[in-house]
């Protein structure tokens, strides 16, 4: 069946976690896209106020670039249609699928728990999964979670959420923050090559139509 052109189908933003190397993605997808998502780029310039002028337009890399958003996570649709997950933990699951993102594996905890208790100086932080914020085809952008707060709004009988407010920060990750070998280098150069494309898309205005004249500037 095509699609209505008249009533679209929406594509859902997401959080995709994975979990190196295991290739199989766990993926959030938003329940309701948020209504504004902030973003924050800040250039990485080579040189600073006193630098040489020759150095004064030089760029170390890309921005940095956070990103800030509220997801609401509602279980009334599945009560309503009484779904035995929800009636059973109402949001409880989707909210610790989120969670995770920042608790390290249990398996990694007791290993190295066991390790220090048997005398072993240095234990290696266990990694992250690597995290993908994804909004549209356009924008899929490895991250790193860095601002994380959950307002439940309503519980059921047991005390589960059913209603919640998730207000996310994202750090996206750059080819200045990842090894060549690492997936999120490429995913994060793909991102650049669109935004360029776009960029030109976007700037293909006359200049004449700006400065009122033939005005050369070079």
């Amino acid at each position: 069946m095509s699609e209505n052109p008249l009533n679209p189908r929406i594509l859902h933003g997401a959080i995709v976690a994975i979990t190196l190397p295991n290739p199989l993605p766990r993926v959030i997808a938003f329940q309701y896209n948020p209504e504004t998502l902030t973003r924050t780029l800040e250039a990485q310039m080579a040189g600073d106020e006193n630098a040489d002028r020759a150095e004064a337009l030089r760029l170390k890399g890309a921005p940095v670039e956070t990103i800030k958003l509220d997801i609401e996570i509602d279980a009334s649709d599945q009560l309503e249609n009484n779904d035995p997950i929800a009636r059973e933990h109402g949001i409880y699951p989707q909210l610790s699928s989120l969670e995770m993102l920042i608790y390290p594996a249990t398996p990694t905890v007791i290993a190295n728990s066991i390790l220090l208790n048997l005398g072993t100086i240095e234990i290696i932080p266990p990694a992250a999964p690597f995290t993908l914020f994804i909004w549209g085809p356009k924008r899929i952008l490895p991250v790193r979670l860095t601002e994380f707060s959950i307002t439940e709004e309503a519980y059921d009988v047991k005390l589960n959420p059913i209603r919640a407010k998730v207000s996310l920060g994202l750090r996206v990750l750059s080819y200045n923050d990842l090894p060549f070998t690492h997936p999120g280098y490429n995913l994060f150069v793909t991102h650049q090559i669109m935004k360029e494309a776009m960029a030109f898309i976007g700037s293909t205005g006359n200049l004449e139509d700006i400065t009122g004249g033939n005005t050369r500037l070079i």
